[in-house]
């Protein structure tokens, strides 16, 4: 299971939500990114908001989560909507 001292930001609920979705650490969540490890949480089955991503893009980028959902929300809801079409049969 992901650690704390390698997500900061995140607590043991994400923590758990990530270790369900397959995401062992900070190197799985690197190479999927916020908006794809958001996805596969939500397709694990976990009940996610968005906060989560937010919290996930903070882990990666040394923001707080606060921050994130004011200065990336557009640019991150943009980058899932694209995502979530592509991935679109």
């Amino acid at each position: 299971m992901p650690t704390p001292h390698d997500l900061p930001g995140l607590g043991p609920k994400s923590m758990d939500m990530l270790a369900a979705a397959g995401i062992h650490g900070r190197a799985d969540l690197e190479a999927l990114g916020s908006v794809r490890a958001y996805l596969r949480v939500k397709a694990a089955g976990q009940n996610a908001s968005l906060n989560l991503l937010w919290a996930m893009e903070g882990a990666l980028t040394g923001q707080d989560w606060r921050k994130v959902a004011r200065a990336e929300r557009t640019r991150l809801l943009l980058e899932l909507d694209a995502t979530q079409e592509a991935m679109r049969p």
